[in-house]
């Protein structure tokens, strides 16, 4: 994703609120992601998420 670097600490919250959203949307999808690859997948699709809102509210 293209945009601005938000520092060591945004990062790292983007990541945790990321993981929390992904966790949230799976759930309501019905897709049970298990084990280390399962919880890696579901904190990456949920920080990507965050990061495409975060960036539609910027420029909205």
């Amino acid at each position: 994703m293209k945009g601005r670097d938000f520092g060591l600490l945004g990062n790292i919250l983007v990541g945790i609120i990321g993981a929390v959203i992904g966790g949230f949307v799976f759930s309501l999808l019905g897709i049970l992601a298990g084990g280390l690859l399962g919880a890696i997948v579901t904190a990456t699709s949920g920080a990507a998420l965050l990061l495409f809102l975060i960036g539609k509210i910027r420029k909205g």
